[in-house]
């Protein structure tokens, strides 16, 4: 992140984005579970920007915890193992709010299946007025429907409140690259690309599902690592970090035939 004087000079090219976290991005060491001290650190960076005066909402996936496509692999029904996932992801919601809480940002969790004990119903209009008001809005439980990734809620999430661009975390990698960097230690970090060229040429920025959602209406995507401290902020401040799949010449925010 830039120094304190060096931000203030500059002010945040987004008014509001949705940041879509992975599960793994609250793993410590371990393979598993959630890691109270990554999590607070997540939760402080977030707070940071927050203070930048951008309105922030976040996904967050549930990989950490319980992946619905590897409970499917194993012999699981596909719609139980995703159904599980969904509630790994409200119990990643919930510990991010607590921690969001106590770095002193007002925090509402949304949850797509009904749990009203822990967490509000997701509605739209609500989220919306949250976020105008301040508040930090974390949607649990993805789509709510099985067969769909948290990918394509935040794809569908980012679009419904009228995110400016959507903001894909990774643990590992920098960006997208040209190939798979695990497999391939040649691979080489693509700055920028289009959706539709994401799509051809089966890029891994998010699924094909989500990517062509974002494609249709036009949501940027900004690729980036969460190893490095500091680089949600860079990125808000119009830093060039990871790769940013553009909206390309022939896409329209708010394609016709759509709600806006």
């Amino acid at each position: 992140m830039a120094s304190g004087s060096a931000e203030g000079a500059r002010r945040p090219i987004y008014q509001r984005v949705l940041l879509k976290l992975s599960g793994e991005a609250l793993v410590g060491n371990d393979a598993h579970g959630i890691d109270a001290e990554r999590l607070g650190a997540v939760a402080e960076e977030i707070a940071v920007c927050h203070s930048l005066g951008v309105q922030i909402a976040i996904v967050v996936g549930g990989g950490n915890i319980f992946r619905g496509v590897a409970g499917s692999a194993s012999g699981m029904d596909r719609a139980t193992a995703d159904y599980m996932g969904m509630i790994a992801t409200i119990m990643n919601a919930v510990s991010l709010q607590d921690a969001l809480e106590k770095a002193g940002m007002n925090t509402r969790v949304q949850s797509a299946i009904n749990v009203q004990e822990v967490a509000e119903p997701y509605i739209r209009r609500r989220a919306i007025r949250h976020l105008e008001k301040g508040r930090i809005v974390v949607f649990a439980a993805g789509t709510g429907n099985p067969f769909f990734t948290t990918d394509t809620a935040a794809a569908l999430r980012g679009l419904e409140i009228g995110a400016d661009a959507l903001l894909m975390a990774k643990k590992k990698h920098e960006g997208v690259y040209d190939a798979d960097p695990e497999e391939n230690p040649e691979a080489v970090l693509l700055r920028e690309v289009t959706h539709r060229e994401a799509l051809e040429r089966g890029l891994k920025v998010m699924d094909s599902t989500a990517l062509a959602l974002c494609m249709d209406y036009g949501l940027p995507i900004l690729v980036f690592s969460m190893r490095d401290p500091g680089n949600i902020g860079r990125i808000l401040l119009g830093e060039r970090i990871g790769t940013v799949v553009s909206c390309g010449p022939d896409a329209t925010r708010g394609n016709e035939g759509g709600e806006s």
